[in-house]
């Protein structure tokens, strides 16, 4: 920071917000130097108050709107501030959708990848209801300074809980089941998990449901195999929640951020949860990754399907497969399909539910892409295809570079980040040609987005 220009935490001026940064938060400039400014919109004036000074930029809050936006709204949570979940409640959803396609482009002008300008980039799908699609709730279980079990999210950049009995981008089953267990923690006074002390028992509720099943499935993350009042808990459950189908207890006894641990105990009901995506159907088990808002999962592996174009005779790889859903909604039209994850009970469940569905021309191992794609091309497989589907770190290094070798003749990158998806284009576009970029809204009211690509091979 030029030091003629010094900013000093605490200082106030006037600010205009020319755009959003990727975290949903307002941008704009004071004496050359950048200012992020959480919760400000595109155009409008505000009194900014500085937070924080890092090298090359600052960050501050909204003292004053001085000029609002046309576009802001009323976020109607009442803990939207609090807890940082969602960050674009106070912009108007279609325009919460043109944010997401500016996402992509700003991130392909960061990397510029061959021939970035020309790309087709389309504009957002969203949802008819942008509320209640998460079919998952996964919220920390600890005990405020009066005593009361309390259950939600850690507020944004903090270490305080903020309790949550009504999110509104959760489904109404996620949330009256987390409502209904947190009461029952409370009066069968089971120990609630203390950070500081590392004791206690009760970590986390993780409740999720089957949207089309209407099953629920209910996992109490815990810090030790016990679990006092088990019989009791159990009974009252089933009393109350009578829509619950499986009850497991998933221990996790390391001080991480990581929620799950390794070891999974069966309490109750089925073990696994059944969903259905389309026309195919899915067991879950309490670890196995599954898209959290499957109305809009549909839109996107529809978009995935159009833009692979598969044929009758083409083989096709599905890396980062998890439970197998991209790849056994696309084999009712390939050759053959083979997937790969590093989580063994998500491939576990892959096989499964394969053969559930009747094919016999799916095939699923457990290991990274990168170390198994070049190890299938040595022994003579060649997809004709690919879909991918990443973490938000992106493609591995190794993985590329498997790519561009085995070099099928059309892929399909779904990126959950579009950071990592213009780093990851700068590479690819040296040997593929990006058709277009097709944005879906999977996750309303927040900055995330996701991304379905089609490249073809030059």
């Amino acid at each position: 920071m030029n030091p003629e220009h010094t900013i000093e935490i605490g200082q106030r001026f006037p600010l205009t917000i020319k755009r959003l940064g990727i975290n949903g938060e307002g941008i704009g400039y004071y004496k050359r130097t950048i200012v992020f400014v959480k919760g400000a919109l595109p155009e409008e004036e505000v009194v900014a108050e500085v937070t924080e000074i890092m090298p090359r930029f600052a960050t501050a809050t909204i003292k004053k709107i001085r000029k609002p936006s046309k576009n802001r709204v009323t976020p109607p949570c009442e803990v939207y501030e609090a807890c940082g979940g969602c960050q674009l409640q106070h912009l108007s959803y279609n325009k919460q959708l043109d944010f997401k396609r500016d996402m992509v482009l700003q991130s392909l002008e960061k990397f510029k990848p061959v021939g970035f300008e020309e790309f087709d980039i389309r504009p957002t799908i969203g949802m008819d209801d942008p509320w209640r699609y998460r079919n998952k709730a996964q919220f920390q279980v600890r005990k405020n300074e009066d005593d009361k079990v309390i259950a939600g999210l850690y507020g944004e950049g903090s270490h305080k809980l903020v309790n949550i009995d009504n999110c509104l981008v959760q489904r109404p089953e996620t949330t009256k089941t987390v409502n209904i267990v947190k009461q029952l923690l409370s009066d069968l006074d089971i120990p609630i998990y203390d950070e500081v002390k590392h004791s206690g028992i009760i970590k986390t509720i993780v409740a999720r449901v089957g949207i089309e099943t209407g099953e629920v499935q209910l996992v109490l993350v815990t810090n030790s195999k016990k679990l006092p009042t088990k019989k009791q808990f159990l009974e009252q459950v089933k009393l109350q929640l009578p829509e619950i189908v499986s009850i497991m207890q998933n221990v996790n006894q390391e001080k991480t951020s990581l929620v799950m641990g390794e070891e999974t105990i069966h309490l109750a009901g089925k073990e696994s949860l059944t969903e259905k995506l389309d026309t195919l159907e899915f067991d879950l088990s309490a670890r196995a990754f599954f898209q959290l808002n499957p109305i809009q999962t549909n839109v996107l592996y529809d978009e995935a399907r159009k833009a692979l174009d598969l044929q009758k005779d083409e083989t096709l790889v599905d890396a980062y497969c998890g439970v197998g859903t991209i790849g056994l909604s696309l084999a009712k039209e390939a050759k053959e399909v083979r997937g790969m994850d590093t989580i063994p009970e998500a491939i576990a469940d892959a096989k499964e539910n394969a053969i559930k569905m009747g094919f016999d021309h799916v095939r699923y191992e457990v290991g990274k892409a990168e170390s198994l794609l070049p190890l299938w091309l040595k022994r003579g497989f060649k997809p004709d295809a690919l879909v991918v589907d990443p973490p938000r770190t992106g493609l591995d290094p190794e993985l590329i570079k498997a790519i561009v070798k085995a070099k099928p003749k059309k892929m399909v990158y779904i990126s959950c980040n579009p950071s990592t998806l213009g780093r990851d284009l700068e590479k690819l576009s040296r040997s593929y040609k990006v058709d277009y970029l097709q944005s879906v809204d999977m996750f309303p009211q927040t900055a995330r987005c996701e991304v379905v690509v089609k490249l073809t091979a030059k």
